[in-house]
């Protein structure tokens, strides 16, 4: 691979990273607890690029661009995951907010693991994750090789330009929640970054369907 068309590849991660997606709005809702929470579902929703480039490695990923049922299946059951975020962080956003109390380490751990995972699973269940790397990658790759190990490094490239951008974005969300610290205005943006993500979910799920 040339320097040339690595730089072609990072400015398309680049361009998808920067995309409005389910991602961001994740980062965005966890990040509003705080900026580990986010931080983690960052990091889970960049983990799912190198899930997705081992599965262009290794020819799986294929099945979606060959089967549309399969496409439609991962579309509806990712629009459904959505649809459940939303409305779980809906519910959350009305209960009371009690302030921490020492010892509650554990709870703190569960919500990185929650965020971790929530990230993670909806990279996972995003198709158009799996269809960019079948219609990116093998562009990249030297003619007559498709390289397990260079299509990993092109996975790896994406994550780490995923995180960044979605790192940033939590920090950000995270200084502007304390600088509006009013829980007012906190459980405003929890429920709206709650709506965004069950539109996300009944948008996919419906387009998928029809």
């Amino acid at each position: 691979m040339t320097v040339s068309s690595l730089a072609a590849f990072v400015g398309l991660c680049a361009i998808l990273a920067l995309t409005p997606g389910p991602d961001s709005f994740l980062v965005l809702r966890y990040s509003l607890s705080n900026v580990k929470a986010g931080l983690s579902a960052a990091f889970g929703s960049s983990l799912g690029s190198i899930f997705w480039a081992g599965l262009v490695g290794i020819g799986l990923a294929a099945l979606l661009e060959q089967s549309a049922e399969a496409y439609r299946v991962v579309k509806i059951i990712g629009g459904l995951y959505l649809i459940y975020l939303g409305v779980s962080a809906f519910v959350l956003s009305r209960r009371p907010q009690t302030p921490p109390r020492e010892g509650d380490g554990p709870g703190v751990s569960g919500q990185l693991r929650s965020s971790f995972f929530a990230g993670l699973v909806s990279c996972l269940l995003n198709p158009k994750v799996g269809l960019f790397f079948l219609a990116v990658v093998p562009q990249f790759l030297p003619p007559g090789d498709a390289s397990f190990g260079l299509t990993m490094m092109l996975g790896i490239i994406d994550f780490a330009i995923s995180m960044i951008y979605l790192g940033t974005l939590s920090f950000v969300a995270t200084r502007a929640v304390l600088w509006l610290k009013r829980p007012a205005v906190t459980k405003a943006l929890e429920r709206t970054s709650a709506a965004i993500l069950t539109a996300l979910g009944l948008g996919t799920a419906v387009s998928a369907s029809s």
